[in-house]
């Protein structure tokens, strides 16, 4: 009898510990969510060279000039971790047919260019700057019957513009700059100064950057 009664026991926990492992095997399988991948947004970091063209406008031997300008810049541009400020560097160089005449004297530049640091700030893709630095542009005095003579200037220029990256690799501009070429003495005509306004667009290819 007593050994019938322990089988029996012995049976009843059999069946209660199977009952649990039973019910456990038909619960479904626990997957551990799949690891979230961070897709990196767009940086403006990274070297860049493209072309521009514009229309200048300004004073030089108490004389108003206007003209065109066409030309390239180059520059590199860091975006400082976790930040939208954008620092950089950029230089320029244009063809210029801007001219202007005051009664006997006529002035024209050929060519102008500039050597700029930027600082912007960055919303995504587009980007909005200041910039200044060194200016440089060819000076053409002539006045009638008494000659002509030629200077290279050298100044300083401030501005600011809008940047937009129509693709990763691929940003268009607009910008404003005012340049001062300071004084020049002149054979003729005798010292002079020079200063203008100009508005530009451009298009660069941005190339991605190697660090």
């Amino acid at each position: 009898m007593i050994r019938r009664i322990a089988l029996g026991a012995v049976s009843a926990l059999a069946i209660t510990a199977m009952v649990p492992a039973a019910m456990a095997a038909d619960l479904p399988a626990y997957e551990p969510p799949a690891p979230v991948i961070a897709v990196p947004s767009f940086t403006w970091t990274g070297p860049y060279i493209g072309v521009q063209a514009g229309y200048s406008w300004g004073s030089a031997a108490r004389a108003n000039k206007d003209g065109f300008l066409v030309g390239g810049y180059a520059g590199y541009n860091v975006q400082l971790d976790n930040s939208p400020v954008v620092l950089g560097i950029e230089t320029d160089f244009n063809y210029a047919d801007i001219d202007g005449r005051h009664g006997r004297a006529r002035v024209d530049s050929d060519w102008n260019g500039a050597t700029r640091a930027r600082v912007g700030y960055a919303f995504d893709r587009f980007l909005a700057y200041a910039a200044g630095g060194v200016a440089y542009a060819d000076r053409n005095l002539r006045i009638r019957g008494s000659g002509s003579d030629s200077k290279t200037a050298l100044g300083w220029t401030v501005g600011g513009g809008v940047e937009y990256a129509a693709t990763d690799d691929v940003a268009v501009r607009a910008e404003y700059r005012y340049n001062d070429y300071g004084k020049d003495r002149f054979k003729v005509g005798g010292r002079s100064e020079y200063t203008d306004h100009s508005v530009r667009v451009g298009v660069a290819y941005k190339f991605t950057s190697p660090f």
